[in-house]
């Protein structure tokens, strides 16, 4: 019976932890019905008020309204990344519409859009603060990109194409969620050559699980994946596995071609509704890029700098394949990763095999959370307690310096085939003060793709995976510190080329010896990690610098192209790919692969013609770090500095103006180019 639903009522659990032994799929969709309900009737009440529209009864009951929608779409959209079976991907497919329509139906509400108009028209700054400005501003704003301003047949053709849109984008990423379990690349005792111990101890238990025991299973995760791309001696191994992966959602039962071409032609057919040329143009204009001029502008002179610099790179790399193989060598695409691991070796004696010992996944966590401890006195501790949507989940009570409550922090760290691919960070509850001044703490998860424990060793990570564990607890920490007053605007709320900032700010640390010192353990011996071994570690870090970053580009380049197209686009999806990316790639195409096919990131993802962003948060987010170098990486007061006027304001303020008020100015690329070697100065 409804009135039984979990989701129904405030979870009575410590710290409103969610109750997950008592949530069960069918749960799901009579309480978003509920949710729909209960949110109709508080928008209804804001509409019907018949007092004149302020900003307290309009635009403030607005922000708070739709809690029980919210607490239930709060768990159903994080498990859909990180827990679908076909059950819960049918009840998003029933319930895409539903809520497109429902949120549709509040942003193109006349009445509704009346009273905000009212209170943004009469609206004096002077008697209320920035968040309170931000708020109002934010959600006009929000109105008017969401058709409010639209009129007759205009108004009825946004609802349409806003409700097609989801059911595409969710058909777009229950295909990549389903296609990629599909692939694999088996094994028998003549295909294992140059492969290391960790890698086979993985693929030999891949294969268990699968009742296989006398083979060798490699699957498209990425830790699977990954570490057969760079290892294996076996060319046309590779050469198959890389076009398995980029072939993903290209023929069959979930191909994807049609659909981003929909995508994309509806988002086109959105924006010129909204009186813009392209998609870009509508979504550019909440960013600080703008526009799309300012983000090519970027992207070309990021292409001008360091593309000279992966040329170079890249005859090199070509000089040292010929020298190893005896012989000419075209490096192919799926020889990079390698040739470069081997001549990194060559060139720094380092590779990920020689440090995986001292990257043990329970000390790489203590280290995390003794980062967190340090730089803003956060104390994490076990709460075993809590109940968890998977056994291998663990949450975390998160506590400042004097023990008060800061929020919730749960990581989900290995592959399985009911997640996505990738690592994000996402929040079962956001932060805010409700009503009574009560502060709201977050329910923080991290999710990542981890390279699993086997039966006879640990989790034992890669550098690229301490790294990727450090960037999705720099989101987390941006949720777990906010201290903003509408959930709207708290946390992560910022604008999409900011929202990386905190994230690639914390990468930082991981080529810096005083923070490796302070949990990098050998996980047989408990020895430190040799000093020699971080030194060279350190000294490799700007290998590869320019094709990382022209690789980058290149995906930068795809989604701008994207959602620059002014004509409905029905040609060849591949030709189209292949023609965004011809200035900055570094191979040739190969036939019959292509990455538009399975981009979650823009297609479904939300970074549709944002993509750019994690370029333009680097930029900013080096220059940072910068300020840190120069006051010590540590220093307790810049740490302050940097979340009382970033990490703890959320979206209350344009990104600029916070980051200003940190550092004093505007930020430039050539921090980011210092610490690439791209330009070179005194002291790395």
């Amino acid at each position: 019976m409804i009135e039984n639903n979990i989701f129904l009522k405030p979870f009575r659990t410590t710290g409103g932890a969610v109750p997950f032994d008592r949530i069960t799929t069918a749960d799901y969709e009579p309480a978003i019905r509920e949710g729909i309900k209960q949110h109709d009737a508080e928008v209804n009440a804001i509409v019907t008020n018949a007092d004149e529209p302020t900003f307290e009864n309009t635009i403030v009951a607005l922000d708070r309204a739709g809690e029980t929608l919210n607490r239930v779409l709060g768990v159903f959209y994080p498990m859909l990344s990180a827990y679908a079976d076909d059950e819960l991907m049918a009840v998003s497919e029933r319930m895409a519409p539903v809520l497109s329509e429902h949120f549709n139906s509040i942003t193109l509400n006349v009445q509704l859009w009346q009273r905000v108009k009212h209170v943004h028209d009469h609206f004096d700054a002077a008697h209320h603060d920035v968040e309170d400005q931000m708020l109002m501003r934010e959600t006009y704003d929000g109105f008017v990109r969401s058709g409010a301003n639209l009129q007759g047949e205009d108004r009825e053709r946004y609802r349409q194409l806003s409700k097609r849109l989801t059911e595409l984008t969710l058909k777009f990423d229950q295909n990549a969620l389903k296609e990629t379990p599909r692939y694999e690349l088996w094994l028998t005792a003549s295909d294992l050559e140059g492969l290391p111990e960790s890698a086979l101890d993985t693929y030999k238990q891949a294969a268990k699980d699968k009742g296989r025991e006398e083979e060798w299973l490699v699957t498209l995760d990425a830790p699977s994946y990954g570490s057969f791309m760079k290892y294996s001696d076996r060319r046309d191994l590779r050469e198959k596995l890389y076009k398995m992966y980029n072939s993903q959602c290209t023929m069959g039962d979930y191909c994807n071609l049609e659909v981003l071409r929909n995508i994309a032609n509806t988002r086109l057919e959105i924006a010129r509704l909204m009186g813009c040329k392209t998609f870009a143009d509508h979504k550019l204009k909440h960013t600080m890029a703008q526009e799309p001029a300012n983000v090519y502008n970027m992207l070309n002179r990021l292409r001008d700098a360091y593309l000279p610099v992966e040329r170079r790179e890249m005859e090199r790399l070509t000089a040292f394949a010929c020298e190893q193989e005896g012989h000419p060598v075209e490096i192919m695409p799926w020889d990079y990763a390698y040739y470069s691991n081997k001549e990194k070796d060559s060139m720094f004696d380092i590779n990920d095999e020689l440090l995986r010992p001292y990257f043990e996944l329970g000390k790489v966590t203590q280290g995390v959370f003794g980062f967190a401890k340090r730089m803003y006195g956060l104390h994490f501790t076990p709460n075993h307690d809590a109940q968890v949507f998977h056994p291998e989940v663990e949450v975390y009570d998160v506590t400042d310096e004097d023990g008060k409550a800061v929020g919730m922090l749960y990581l989900d760290f290995f592959p399985r085939a009911t997640k996505q691919s990738g690592a994000w960070m996402t929040s079962f509850r956001e932060q805010y003060m409700d009503e009574n001044g009560n502060d709201v703490r977050p329910l923080v998860t991290l999710t990542m793709n981890f390279t699993r424990p086997t039966e006879t060793k640990p989790s034992l990570l890669t550098v690229r995976e301490v790294e990727t564990f450090m960037h999705e607890f720099g989101h987390g920490l941006h949720q777990l510190l906010s201290r903003c007053k509408y959930q709207s605007l708290s946390g992560t709320n910022v604008y999409r080329d900011f929202v990386e900032v905190p994230s690639q700010f914390n990468e930082n640390y991981v080529y810096e010896r005083e923070f490796l010192d302070s949990f990098a353990r050998h996980y047989q011996t408990g020895e430190p990690v040799p000093q020699e071994l971080i030194d060279r570690l350190i000294a490799s870090s700007q290998y590869g610098a320019a094709f990382a970053c022209v690789r980058q580009l290149g995906f930068g380049f795809i989604d701008m192209a994207w959602h620059s197209i002014t004509e409905p686009y029905e040609g060849d999806d591949f030709d189209f790919e292949y023609d965004a990316v011809k200035d900055v790639q570094a191979f040739e195409p190969v036939e019959g692969c292509i990455m538009s096919t399975h981009f979650t990131h823009i297609f479904s993802g939300g970074y549709a013609a944002g993509y750019y962003g994690y370029k333009w948060a680097e930029m900013i987010e080096c220059d940072a770090f910068d300020k840190f170098r120069q006051e010590g990486i540590f220093n307790r007061e810049t740490a302050r500095s940097w979340v009382e006027n970033v990490l703890s304001r959320g979206g209350t303020e344009a990104p600029m103006t916070l980051y200003k008020r940190f550092r004093g100015t505007e930020p430039g690329i050539e921090a980011m180019m210092r610490r690439d070697g791209i330009i070179q100065t005194e002291q790395k």
